[in-house]
């Protein structure tokens, strides 16, 4: 079999981040779990960040993140960047700079070994282009493959960034339109276009180095990227770590047209019922059609950068991320907490 007749996504059940376990049950999971307390760690799994932040000196810490999925493209080469991309997105959130990266992969003894020497050739190339390296990893047999990395980077300890330092008054803005989830899951079912398809993998494996370079020279107070929890879920995560609300004008927002037509008709990956079902609670849709609500629920792979900007710093931030990113969108604001929801649709 020739590397290109590999359907990887065929040897999937779930895609990409969609394989993703839903946020409510993450957090019952890790629920009881000891954390140990050093003065050092500056950012722990109990804040239910994007990476873990441990000091090493006044102006050195540590970024470490993993981030691993099944196919969420039938081309290894391609996967292999996508899920590099997705990997190093969570460094970036945190304001960091990627510098190691390990291999975590898991393969079919079938899978032929070109396919899996592509898959490797295009985490390398993404890792690279990223300016970092990959130092080794780890590999196991598996009936379904998976591929990622884990991700040490570098940031000084008093510029990290985290998901809960948004303050009220904040400008929310945002670097990639949202409907990945629901293109790749039409694209499984041949019901996607190719030229959605296209500017879908384009969008996947699009660094957010580019953004993280610009928004670190700002008073940027909080910043998450966009995954698998997909936007309200990612946002909620912000708006309830930092104590505050938030507003989306889904109007601002950057949707997918085809995504946009496909989930009017319900076609609807898996990860965006769980999505739903943790954040819904906490979220005042108005009169906010279904459809973009549920793409605000969509689970992303690989992203955009979901950033709470001081008001005075916000505009001159969108203006430098416009042409830098693939969609620089001014979407919400950050308000006082006046009890009850997190997330006000407008």
């Amino acid at each position: 079999m020739a590397e290109n007749e590999v359907k990887l996504t065929k040897l999937a059940k779930c895609a990409g981040c969609g394989a993703k376990v839903g946020a409510g049950v993450l957090s019952q999971l890790l629920e009881g779990i000891r954390v140990h307390e050093d003065p050092n760690l500056l950012v722990g799994f109990d804040k239910s960040d994007d990476a873990s932040v441990y000091k090493i000196s006044d102006d050195l810490a540590l970024v470490q993140t993993v981030d691993f999925f099944p196919p969420i493209a039938d081309d290894p080469y391609l996967f292999g960047q996508i899920a590099a991309t997705n990997a190093l997105s969570d460094v970036y959130a945190m304001g960091g700079e990627p510098k190691l990266c390990l291999n975590i992969m898991a393969v079919p003894d079938s899978m032929p070994k070109e396919a899996v020497h592509e898959m490797l050739r295009g985490g390398y190339d993404k890792v690279y282009e990223a300016g970092a390296l990959i130092t080794g990893g780890h590999s196991i047999l598996d009936d379904e493959p998976k591929y990622g990395l884990a991700v040490t980077g570098f940031v000084h300890p008093d510029k990290v960034l985290t998901n809960s330092g948004a303050r009220p008054g904040d400008v929310l803005l945002f670097t990639k339109p949202l409907g990945i989830g629901v293109l790749t899951t039409a694209a499984k079912a041949d019901m996607a276009s190719p030229e959605s398809i296209e500017l879908t993998q384009r969008l996947m494996t699009t660094l957010n180095r580019s953004a993280r370079d610009i928004m670190v020279n700002y008073r940027v107070h909080a910043c998450t990227d966009v995954t698998g929890f997909g936007m309200l879920g990612h946002a909620c995560e912000m708006a309830q770590g930092s104590g505050v609300e938030i507003a989306l004008w889904t109007d601002a927002v950057d949707f997918i047209p085809e995504a946009a037509e496909l989930a009017k008709i319900g076609i609807l990956p898996e990860g965006m019922y769980r999505n739903r079902a943790f954040a819904e609670s906490t979220v005042d849709a108005g009169d906010t059609p279904l459809w973009k609500q549920d793409l605000l629920y969509d689970p992303q792979t690989a992203g955009g950068l979901l950033m709470a900007v001081d008001p005075e710093d916000a505009e001159a931030l969108l203006v430098e991320l416009r042409g830098a990113v693939p969609s620089a969108q001014r979407i919400g604001e950050v308000q006082e907490y006046r009890g009850g929801k997190r997330i006000f649709l407008r």
